[in-house]
Formats: C-alpha cells, structure tokens, sequence
C-alpha cells in the first residue's frame, strides 16, 4: 500500500498540476522514472505482488491516464533506444499490479490507510509512503525486503525505524523499546509517540543502546497485520470529528501484541522537505550505475560555487 492521497502543499506549486508521486527522478539504474514506480518497485524487489495506491477523488485515472501515456509515448517516440524499451517494459509489468483505493475527505493518515482495507483484506501488508525515497545500505537487499524478511521470520509487526538525532524527532513517529538479544538491530516497541518534543522525546522515548542524544525515529516503512483495522475502526467510531491518524493505532497494536522495530540498513529521503527531492535525486545518483559522474558533476559544481566570482560570490 502507497499513501499518496495528500496534494504535497510543500512540494507547490509544481504539486498543484501534477501529482507528486509522478514527479520525475533519475533512478540507480539510470532510468528516469515517476516517483511511485520507484516506490513501487521497492516493494516488489522486496516480494510484494500487487500495489496498491490510497489516492485523492479523481486521482486513479489520472494515474492510469499518465502512465499509460508514457509507456505508449517511450514506446513511440524514443526510436527504439534501448533505455526507452526497458522503461517501458517495467511500466508494462507495473501498470497490471496496481489497484486504487479513494480517500474520499482528508481526514488524516490512519484514515487514508484504513480505506485500503478492502484491498487488504486478511493479509498483512507493507505499507509505504509516496514523498519517502529508501535507499538501501546492502547491495543485496532492498530496505522493504529488510522489513519483509524480518515480518515473516517472527511473525510479527516491524516498523522500520532510523536512528535520529534529537533535532529532528519533532519531524518523525519515535519509538522506545528494548533490544531484542537475538536479534541484531531488532527492538520490541513499547512507546510511540507522533512528532515529540526533545523534552517529551527525552523523558518518554529514551532506548538504551543508542548514542547519546538519539531516538528511533519511523522510517516510512512498516509491515502491518489486517488487524491493524479493526483498531483504525474503533479510532474511526469514536474520534469525534478529529482526524485518524496512524501512530495511535501502532501504539494500540503494540498494546495488544508483539510488534517490532527493525533499524535498516539504509536512509530515507522526504522529497517534500526544504531541498529533499534535490537530496534524493543526488543519493539515487550516488547510489546507482552513473556514481562516477554523479560525483565528479558534485566536484565540479561545488568548485565553480567557490571560485572567485563564481555563483555563490558576490
């Protein structure tokens, strides 16, 4: 599941034309490609088999439109370059996967991923978000496989979580929990809380075993059980006008059963923050089949930015 029912306010004015989940990013294979078939293809590296996209009114045909639409013109127009044949063969093999499930009113996260249950059904799932880019640290193992393999070994629900400095948590869910001992880099959640405070973050989420002045903080990855709507559903009945947001259902679950926490080899990127679509652009790069060039063009900029009368002179 990918929530992208939000209109990405800190993405404008690019986002009030376009979706933001089609935004364009040069992938590690060197493919330029919309935002979510990057996303989406994280999750079937990881085993995933359908995708299925929460989106606004209107927003699935859209979509559909947009991809097809490239497909047919990388298809038509390219001059059967080599490049232009492999895209359009993954959106051949994409475009199949998905489903599309309407978020009628915004009324929060919780709320988005609850009217996905029909597609859901009795599954677990692995959800993820549309303005979050995973960049794996293991060559041989994407980010939600990390989380998948992990759900399915323990039987249980993982969230992904990142080790964060406390001058960020005030921008992320942050867990508490202790370390499993078998179990490298693998907490049982006992405490979340959505966006602290230091303060908060400093009296309520301490987790030995960190370095001093950091938290796990959500990464924007978890694998949930169906059972995850039954709690969303009782928020839903009872939150009086309020929006439904996830945390509270993930602290419920916690409650009621085991739930993990895996710190992932790997870093996210939120293209909506200041400068995070040209943050993610540049990991990608570095990350994938142009890393020289990538990294020679950063060498060269930086040096023109310092030169006398360069751009970054007055």
């Amino acid at each position: 599941m990918i929530t992208a029912a939000g209109r990405g306010a800190r993405l404008y004015p690019v986002a009030d034309t376009v979706q933001k989940a089609m935004l364009p990013l040069v992938d590690r294979d060197g493919l330029a490609k919309p935002l979510v078939q990057i996303i989406a293809e994280e999750a079937i590296r990881g085993g995933v088999e359908e995708v299925c996209i929460v989106c606004a009114p209107g927003d699935e045909a859209q979509y559909l439109r947009q991809l097809r639409l490239l497909r047919e013109n990388l298809r038509g127009a390219c001059g059967g370059a080599g490049w232009a044949c492999e895209q359009a063969a993954r959106l051949e093999d994409l475009i199949p996967r998905l489903s599309f499930a309407v978020q009628e009113e915004p009324l929060g996260y919780g709320h988005a991923v609850w009217c996905a249950r029909d597609f859901v059904g009795k599954e677990p799932f692995l959800l993820l978000l549309d303005d979050h880019l995973y960049i794996s640290a293991l060559a041989d193992r994407r980010c939600a496989e990390q989380v998948i393999r992990l759900a399915e070994q323990e039987d249980a629900a993982v969230s992904a979580v990142q080790s964060t400095h406390e001058r960020h948590v005030g921008r992320y869910g942050t867990v508490s929990g202790r370390r499993m001992p078998d179990l490298d880099g693998v907490y049982q959640i006992e405490r979340i809380l959505e966006k602290p405070s230091v303060s908060q973050a400093e009296l309520l989420l301490q987790t030995p075993g960190l370095r001093t002045a950091h938290y796990l903080c959500f990464f924007g990855m978890h694998v949930l059980p169906h059972r995850i709507f039954d709690i969303l559903g009782e928020g839903l009945a009872a939150r009086g006008g309020a929006e439904l947001q996830l945390t509270p259902a993930l602290q419920e679950l916690a409650n009621r059963e085991r739930c993990l926490a895996l710190e992932v080899a790997g870093i996210r990127y939120d293209i909506s923050a200041k400068f995070g679509l040209m943050q993610a652009q540049i990991a990608l790069g570095a990350a994938g089949m142009d890393r020289d060039g990538v990294l020679r063009a950063i060498i060269e900029l930086l040096a023109e930015t310092d030169r006398p009368g360069g751009p970054g002179t007055a």
